[in-house]
């Protein structure tokens, strides 16, 4: 990490811990679920009634469960059939996601547009992780679709700190560089507060190390670094060489093959339009 990126990165914890910024939080219908989730043992007329304590949060769910995304045969109406022709695991993935698109959004007018740039790179990424996901039996495609939209989590305390300290930064060149440089460890920060499991704070942490070397299973950083890439949206530095870059090997994807061919385009689109919407 470079000294003015390190200087930066110490500003920004000292303005948490004095709530000077704020860390994005989860609302607490949506941790309760997860937890319900995790537990096993609860019924989708249990998770249902959860997921109605908020009704912002309900609306958007069941407009998600009746996308062209999950193609449902008959409207789902109420959230128990959500819950139930989803499946507990998808519904809980899903709620995070809607929960997160909260922590893009600002009263801040000044960075409102670029926590909405970052937020199209983030459901741009999702669709290309969850389209990679399918052709992986290890990986979970929701799971994979929501790492794609928390990779660049790190960010948004970054943009905000620039707003309110832009003397620590020289122009948006440097704001960009001194991002990728310190949101993994912000990333890092933002999750396990969440409680996130490790293989999603991996991918905050790990998805811009394109020269990291795994050698174990595939896991969900290998698809977010081919969806950033496949999406034209990995940092510039990255090689244009993809035969080197081991998320292309691992994954089994022709490196000389840089765009998805056009079925898979229609896929990606449906699944842009049905984030972008939430």
């Amino acid at each position: 990490m470079s000294e003015q990126a390190q200087q930066v990165f110490q500003q920004l914890c000292k303005a948490v811990e004095t709530d000077q910024i704020k860390l994005p939080t989860l609302p607490e219908v949506a941790l309760k679920i997860r937890k319900a989730v995790e537990r096993d043992n609860q019924s989708a007329t249990d998770i249902a009634e959860l997921i109605s304590q908020d009704s912002s949060l309900s609306a958007r769910l069941l407009q998600l469960a009746n996308s062209p995304l999950y193609r449902a045969r008959t409207e789902i109406d109420n959230l128990q059939m959500a819950v139930t022709r989803l499946g507990s695991r998808i519904v809980k993935n899903l709620v995070v996601m809607l929960a997160i698109k909260q922590a893009f959004k600002t009263r801040n007018k000044a960075i409102e547009e670029r926590f909405r740039t970052l937020w199209q790179t983030s459901v741009d990424v999702a669709a290309a992780c969850r389209v990679l996901a399918k052709e992986q039996t290890e990986l979970d495609t929701e799971q994979a679709m929501l790492a794609g939209l928390i990779h660049n989590i790190g960010s948004l305390p970054i943009i905000e700190l620039a707003d309110r300290h832009p003397d620590l930064f020289a122009g948006e060149k440097n704001i960009n560089d001194i991002s990728l440089e310190i949101q993994g460890p912000l990333g890092k920060k933002i999750l396990s507060f969440w409680n996130f499991p490790q293989p999603l704070i991996d991918v905050v942490s790990q998805w811009n190390n394109f020269n990291r070397e795994n050698k174990e299973n595939i896991d969900y950083v290998d698809i977010v670094q081919a969806a950033l890439l496949h999406t034209q949206h990995a940092p510039d530095e990255v090689s244009e060489n993809w035969s080197q870059i081991t998320a292309i090997n691992k994954l089994g994807l022709d490196p000389s093959i840089h765009n998805f061919d056009e079925s898979v385009q229609n896929q990606l689109q449906q699944t842009r339009v049905s984030l972008m919407q939430i």
